[in-house]
């Protein structure tokens, strides 16, 4: 029988989990802290450890830096198990070395599937002497992806990492796509050119959003071009991989088209307010977007350039910069420079 360890501070998910292993008939051991988890897992030498990431005293990342170390331990697959979903909490974990990164909450299925696929690779590895491509190595270490975070855990253990400059382009229209690309970190606009050169802005990007997908099932040109609006890193995965990955999961494909209707969604709607909003609802509306897409800090306000505010709202730059001093007037944003500050959220979302 199968042993594992759990690590978890929340008593009710602790044994919540510990029971729905023990019903698939694994030995559980559970650990309520990292320290007693560390100790806990050098006695027992499990077959496999499952531990949360946020915990009192010693979190999940220094566990598995600990039992990383140990002669004992560091082979043992290691599956981390937290309510941080942001890319850069799971490529952090994939990169100390774990065999999985799962977000809360967790299904039964997903859950017995990632612990199964793990004890079954550690099995065939010490049958057999594997040599392996690439390709090959990502499927065996990966098996099944079927939902949205185990793809970028994917990114994160295997995409390239490049990086660009403020105003650095990333891609053309006129290029073929041959990728698909994850934000790590910054954040890049796709834009279309005018006939005079002159941009539309067609969405904003931040980080933990995926881009690129324009050309995703077939050989063709990029539908946009993408540029760089701060330092941005983004992890980049050769689209015929993405495109095999989606062939075996029905979950995950559903996943990636309802995302790509809900930014088609969003570019509707842009092009409906440009055609029939006034100047002040066109600036409230694109302001808004600004707000959501950047991580908004009221204190703070949002920084960008007029050009590209007015590029999102369709509408000429010296009219953007009118109606932003109109709103300026009636107390409702605050104009420093490219910052600019809301002072009254409600009003700017009732402006009409």
């Amino acid at each position: 029988m199968k042993t594992i360890v759990l690590i978890e501070d929340d008593t009710v998910l602790r044994e919540t989990t510990a029971e729905i292993l023990e019903l698939e008939n694994y030995t559980v051991f559970t650990a309520s802290d990292g320290l007693k988890g560390v100790e806990l897992t050098k006695k027992i030498v499990p077959n496999l450890i499952i531990c949360d990431i946020m915990m009192p005293g010693m979190d999940g990342y220094s566990v598995f830096d600990i039992l990383s170390k140990h002669d004992d331990t560091k082979r043992i697959p290691f599956i981390f198990m937290s309510a941080k979903t942001e890319i850069k909490d799971i490529r952090k974990g994939m990169d100390l070395g774990a065999d999985d990164y799962l977000t809360k909450p967790i299904g039964e299925e997903l859950l017995l599937s990632a612990i199964e696929s793990r004890l079954a690779k550690v099995a065939l590895l010490k049958e057999v002497e594997i040599i392996e491509n690439p390709s090959e190595k990502k499927e065996s270490e990966y098996g099944p992806i079927n939902n949205i975070n185990q793809l970028k855990n994917y990114f994160c253990d295997y995409g390239t990492s490049k990086k660009y400059k403020k105003g650095e382009i990333i891609y053309n229209e006129e290029n073929y796509s041959n990728h698909i690309y994850l934000i790590y970190k910054g954040k890049i606009k796709s834009y279309k050119l005018h006939e005079q050169g002159k941009e539309l802005i067609t969405s904003i990007h931040k980080e933990d959003d995926f881009f690129g997908f324009s050309s995703f099932m077939s050989q063709s040109k990029n539908y946009e071009s993408t540029k760089a609006i701060e330092d941005t890193e983004v992890l980049v995965v050769p689209r015929s991989d993405l495109q095999n990955i989606v062939k075996n999961s029905y979950e995950l494909s559903n996943e990636i088209f309802q995302m790509l209707n809900e930014n088609l969604t969003e570019v509707k709607d842009r092009l409906l307010q440009m055609a029939y909003g006034s100047m002040r609802r066109k600036t409230a509306n694109t302001i808004l977007s600004f707000i959501e897409k950047m991580n908004f800090k009221p204190l703070h306000g949002i920084n960008i350039s007029r050009q590209d505010l007015a590029n999102v709202a369709g509408m000429a730059t010296e009219s953007l910069i009118r109606t932003l001093s109109d709103l300026k007037k009636d107390g409702i944003i605050e104009v420093n420079g490219r910052n600019i500050k809301i002072l009254d959220l409600e009003k700017l979302k009732n402006i009409n």
